[in-house]
């Protein structure tokens, strides 16, 4: 037998900035500089989310006066794509193609670059498309939602959903850069603005008690979605997911933890059952209040800190329960216990769930006890009826980015 192992290193750079597009910006700019050796321009494809262009009118011609601006750097090899965004892109194998077929019209090559301009779900689906194309393109995002800027886009995942079940396509690919422009927040819907921070909140609680105790602090501001605190928010959030992906010994999740899906195996389940109606981030807070009322049932967490985490929950403008979780379908047992066999399927065979035992810290668990479950959905049923709180709307929604 010959075997043999080698490294290979990646940079994984996220910057943050406003106006990235603006001429005198040199964000991109440098970016582009600092990819070739060899001097030449570089060939570039733009993608962007429909509703990113639809509240950003002037975007599109931007992106030709950046680079009418900068003809030594770079090129575009094909006028800009407007994908429809949200989930739903993401269900559509047709656009899928699409990217293919522009990335080859454009004879992009692998010194090449592939911007993707939009919410996460645009960004899983164009840099799935360029990591697929000649075994991988360089990308660089620009996410465009305070989730994607805090979490899903400074990551190094991508896909699309199959078989109707969430990326069950996909790649690990790091992209060339993340650039966070701020200036993409302000036209956010505020469903959107908000989920934002129900990511910064999980990395906290499972990495950072100190960032746990600023959101604490600054809860207040941070519900009224006051400027400073959210953009705050999205830079440390950003920082921490970062952090977690360089040192944590396995950016490909090749083992079976997923640390930074705390609350997801019940929050990606809650996408599927309201067909989508319930944001991602809106989710993941039903997800995490879950997961907390059970570890307190279970008697991993102290009851009082698991009420104090799923109140600041509360505070920051999320509900903690949905009248799907407890909704059944054929079997005798919720719909939403069949999220555990989803994720570990996902997982790769072994159940494992990331668990918050105290704040700023995690353990894994390789088993729910289901009836636990159970009591924690209703628990969170009652203590919804009693406090009268707020619901995610069940209806169409359509993003405004």
């Amino acid at each position: 037998m010959l075997e043999k192992t080698f490294t290979v290193t990646h940079t994984h750079r996220v910057l943050f900035t406003r106006g990235v597009f603006q001429p005198d910006n040199a964000t991109l700019r440098d970016l582009l500089t600092g990819a070739r050796e060899d001097g030449q321009v570089t060939k570039c494809v733009a993608f962007v989310d429909s509703a990113v262009e639809a509240a950003h009118p002037g975007l599109l011609l931007s992106l030709e006066e950046y680079a009418a601006a900068n003809p030594d750097v770079f090129t575009w090899a094909f006028p800009p794509i407007v994908l429809t965004g949200g989930e739903a892109c993401k269900n559509d194998f047709n656009l899928m193609l699409e990217c293919w077929q522009v990335i080859n019209d454009s004879m992009l090559d692998r010194h090449s670059f592939v911007l993707v301009i939009g919410g996460g779900a645009v960004l899983d689906l164009v840099c799935f498309a360029a990591a697929t194309a000649h075994r991988g393109i360089r990308h660089i995002r620009f996410p465009t939602t305070t989730l994607s800027q805090g979490d899903g886009g400074v990551g190094v995942k991508n896909g699309v959903n199959f078989f109707g079940k969430k990326n069950w396509i996909g790649s690990f690919a790091v992209p060339y850069a993340v650039v966070n422009d701020f200036a993409f927040l302000d036209t956010l819907h505020v469903r959107e603005k908000r989920c934002g921070l129900i990511e910064a909140l999980k990395v906290a609680l499972i990495r950072d008690a100190e960032f746990y105790h600023w959101i604490e602090n600054n809860v207040a501001a941070l519900a009224s979605l006051d400027t400073a605190a959210l953009e705050e928010a999205v830079r440390r959030s950003a920082a921490l997911h970062v952090d977690h992906i360089t040192t944590s010994g396995d950016p490909f999740e090749q083992g079976s933890a997923r640390p930074l899906d705390f609350g997801h195996w019940a929050a990606h389940k809650l996408e599927q059952v309201s067909n989508f109606s319930i944001l991602h981030g809106e989710a993941v807070a039903i997800g995490m209040a879950v997961d907390l009322f059970y570890s307190a049932l279970s008697g991993l967490l102290d009851y009082a800190t698991a009420m104090r985490v799923i109140g600041l929950i509360e505070q920051l403008g999320f509900a903690t329960y949905s009248e799907q979780l407890l909704s059944h379908s054929s079997g005798s047992e919720p719909v939403i216990l069949e999220g555990l066999e989803e994720f570990r399927e996902h997982l790769g065979g072994q159940l494992t769930v990331t668990l918050v035992p105290e704040i700023g810290r995690k353990i894994e668990v390789h088993e729910m006890d289901h009836a636990h479950i159970i009591s924690a959905l209703e628990a969170l049923r009652d203590r919804a009826v009693q406090a009268q709180a707020p619901q995610p709307v069940a209806e169409e929604y359509v993003m405004d980015l």
